[in-house]
């Protein structure tokens, strides 16, 4: 899967453009297809156990769409699975009782690939999602695992929408349906109440038409500040506070951001247009006075099969629970005669990607290979933080700051002078390799080719870092616009949206 996947053009040291084609001419407008898009979920209105919690005194309305692994009390919770049918959830996840308070109106829930496991939302018992950019008659993917929440927006049937964000599912449907997708740094916004996949991964993330709102609701609400003490994986307050310190709080001139291109993410399987859009966006950086260079991150090159390893090894624990005793639908031969209950509840409820990655994660973990394959990713894991906390100018505010030794860096490393290389404040790369597939084409598809597209958004979220894909107006690219991902070290997201902002008003779609 390595060679298939890291495929990479050699890159020289002197200035960004030079690994880059230029630019084309020219632009299609956006046609939107008159079909059923299938974003929703229907579902009976459930009768909420617990009063909606109180609002805010400055609170403001909004339609708010959950993504269907985030408890409710007013809708049920499926998971887009079989085993879990109209699961009733006892209780109502942190994330959006915070966000009633607010203001929020839970307007429906939204599909999504199976437990949050695909890239393009087809592994779903309701159908796949499709995208509301495609042609008439000529149906593409909405991105996955989030592709609900991100058309829901699109439409402008949601102010909002939730999503959970593992390895890009709220960032790689933004991409592909022109829309804002917003991943948090690991640990700021409460996973109590969302279906686990991979916890050590898993992060809520908010979709949206333009980036205010999002920066409205997690920072002028003092969102990001609120511990969940049933969440143990939510940073505490004094780290919170801590980490805030840590972050300038505000977006100094762009004449005084560096922004780095990591070299890495200019892979061959890049489309063209996307490669030009990049361009176009880094040189529109640059044009209003940014300082704009290449950057390393050599171990990013591993991350696509590290977190391959990791994230289904963390699943198939957590989905152990399915077994129609504690969770799960169980069906009319699981009696527990014999060894049949958990098999045949199983067999019956989880679709094949579930089942693919189980297998995945169990063999992973199993005496074996637990060594050769869990062992080696969670160290690639760590290599990858230390290239990031490396390249960027703030330190990473979990850790104590740490000088890197030149000699545990590669030969060819450019240094900016005596005291050692370049540092950025953002990263700039694409949030996807190509534009939506056909979801005709989808079905022809390998795992191996549907896991490919998760290449350019993995790394961040193996670092825990806070990550944004905005549109951008593609050249020759029909009728879709170009995703664009701004990376920033952990817990700078309040400056990341505002670079994001500026990105969006500069590459106007």
């Amino acid at each position: 899967m390595t060679a298939a996947i890291v495929r990479r053009r050699a890159l020289t040291r002197t200035t960004w453009r030079e690994t880059f084609m230029q630019p084309s001419i020219g632009q299609v407008p956006l046609r939107c297809s008159l079909s059923t898009f299938n974003h929703f979920v229907a579902s009976t209105k459930l009768e909420p156990k617990s009063p909606l919690p109180p609002q805010m005194p400055n609170a403001k309305p909004f339609r708010l769409a959950v993504k269907d692994n985030i408890a409710t009390e007013e809708f049920p919770t499926q998971c887009a699975s079989a085993i879990l049918g109209q699961h009733a959830s006892p209780f109502e996840a942190t994330i959006v009782r915070q966000l009633r308070q607010r203001g929020a109106t839970v307007i429906g829930k939204t599909n999504m690939d199976e437990f949050g496991m695909g890239s393009h939302s087809v592994n779903s018992i309701h159908g796949p999602v499709r995208n509301p950019l495609s042609a008439a008659g000529d149906d593409v993917s909405a991105g996955g695992s989030s592709g609900g929440s991100a058309v829901a927006v699109a439409l402008n049937e949601a102010d909002i929408a939730l999503g959970t964000d593992t390895g890009g599912s709220v960032r790689l449907p933004a991409a592909y349906t022109g829309t804002i997708g917003y991943k948090p740094s690991y640990g700021m916004l409460s996973r109590f109440g969302v279906v686990p996949y991979a916890n050590s991964l898993d992060t809520v993330g908010l979709l949206a038409r333009d980036v205010e709102p999002i920066r409205e609701l997690v920072f002028d609400t003092g969102l990001y500040q609120e511990h969940d003490p049933h969440d143990p994986t939510s940073l505490n307050v004094a780290a919170r506070q801590r980490c805030s310190k840590a972050c300038p709080p505000t977006l100094p001139t762009l004449s005084q951001l560096t922004i780095g291109i990591p070299v890495e993410y200019n892979i061959d399987e890049l489309d063209p247009s996307i490669r030009a859009a990049w361009v176009a966006t880094a040189s529109a950086l640059e044009a209003q006075g940014a300082r704009v260079v290449p950057v390393s991150l050599p171990s990013i090159k591993e991350a696509l099969c590290a977190y391959y390893i990791l994230a289904p090894a963390e699943a198939s624990s957590n989905l152990g629970k399915y077994d129609g005793v504690r969770y799960g639908v169980r069906g009319p031969g699981g009696d527990a005669a014999g060894e049949t209950l958990y098999s045949e509840a199983r067999g019956a409820g989880f679709g094949a990607e579930v089942k693919r990655r189980i297998l995945l994660g169990t063999y992973s973990l199993s005496s074996e290979a637990m060594d050769n394959y869990f062992i080696q990713a969670q160290k690639i894991r760590r290599l990858i933080q230390r290239d990031f906390d490396r390249v960027f100018k703030l330190d990473n505010p979990l850790y104590e700051p740490r000088q890197f030794d030149l000699s545990e860096m590669s030969a060819d490393t450019a240094l900016e002078d005596k005291q050692g290389p370049l540092q950025v404040d953002f990263l700039l790369s694409p949030t996807a390799p190509t534009y939506p597939p056909k979801l005709s084409d989808i079905q022809k598809r390998s795992s191996v080719d549907m896991y490919m597209n998760d290449v350019l958004t993995v790394p961040a979220s193996l670092a825990g870092l806070p990550a944004i894909s905005v549109p951008v107006k593609a050249e020759q690219s029909h009728q879709f616009p170009a995703g664009i991902q701004l990376i920033a070290q952990y817990w700078d997201d309040r400056r990341l949206l505002a670079l994001a902002d500026k990105v969006v008003k500069l590459m106007a779609v």
